[in-house]
């Protein structure tokens, strides 16, 4: 997934502890193999070599995946959306851009993507992509449901306690051995080295979405490599959000789609699910909180 897992659990001994390891790694191998639109033999990219022409039965597994993040693009009004695979790269923030994309070539890379036009068929577990050249890709759910179903599998196992670290999504459950609650570091997006809180998780997920290590400057103004995919802009005001929900899928995408719905839209949507709470770091520094927590500064 183009991602770096790290896998920490309490156990008896180290025999035992490598041996959970190694099962939680292989099903997250088995995970990327089934949803990476980058290898040619998974189901995900022949959805995507059959868009226009064909429905593709796959896996329930898959199926679901796909069913669920529809869910959340309508939930976030198109904020989050699968379908994003489908834009023409017009922004690049690796410092060879230099000057901005025309608005006809804005306009012209989110002409495929659309949640609407992923045609679902529950009887014959089918996934049908209406538009040649679309495709759907899980960069902003994938990892995060991979680090779900490690956890799973190692709790169906007996491990009473561990996390999941998916490139930054933290997955936990259980306790530290000393019987403490894990805690998270949230780092500072205004000093990527400093931290500005830690905060105690018990059994759920965090994940940070920020977008201070890509972003280019032109004209004087800054663009973050967050895109809308309804518009295909930037996104614009925030400059890192945190995410806390019980399972880590809905997590990452959460914390993606706040970045592209603005703090106003973002949190509102927020305060109205249960379980779930957000931090957002504005770009001046502004910090705005969920209406349940508590952040003590120390």
């Amino acid at each position: 997934m183009g991602s770096r897992f790290e896998i920490t659990i309490v156990a008896k001994d180290a025999d035992l502890g490598n041996q959970y390891i190694e099962i939680a790694t292989a099903e997250i191998s088995r995970i990327e193999r089934l949803i990476s639109s980058w290898d040619p033999n998974s189901q995900t990219a022949e959805i995507n070599r059959q868009a226009g022409k064909k429905a593709v039965k796959v896996d329930s597994e898959l199926f679901q995946l796909i069913e669920r993040s529809i869910g959340i693009s309508k939930l976030t009004d198109g904020a989050f959306d699968i379908s994003y695979a489908s834009m023409d790269k017009v922004w690049n923030f690796d410092g060879s851009m230099k000057k901005l994309p025309s608005e006809e070539q804005i306009a012209a890379s989110v002409a495929k993507v659309g949640y609407q036009n992923i045609l679902l068929d529950k009887q014959k577990n089918t996934v049908f992509l209406k538009q040649e050249g679309m495709k759907i890709g899980f960069g902003a759910i994938g990892k995060g449901y991979a680090a779900d179903k490690a956890k799973a599998l190692l709790i169906s196992k007996g491990v009473s306690s561990g996390i999941i670290n998916a490139s930054g999504d933290m997955n936990t459950w259980g306790e530290q051995p000393n019987g403490t609650s894990w805690k998270v570091a949230i780092t500072n997006p205004m000093d990527k080295n400093k931290v500005f809180a830690l905060l105690p998780i018990k059994n759920g997920a965090v994940v940070t979405s920020g977008n201070y290590e890509k972003r280019v400057s032109l004209n004087g103004k800054q663009y973050s490599h967050i895109i809308d995919p309804r518009t295909g802009y930037p996104s614009e005001g925030i400059v890192s959000v945190t995410v806390f929900a019980p399972k880590a899928e809905l997590a990452d995408a959460l914390a993606t789609s706040v970045f592209v719905m603005g703090k106003t839209a973002g949190m509102d949507r927020i305060n109205q699910l249960p379980e779930i709470e957000c931090i957002i770091v504005e770009n001046n520094g502004n910090i705005i909180k969920s209406k349940n927590i508590e952040i003590n500064k120390q």
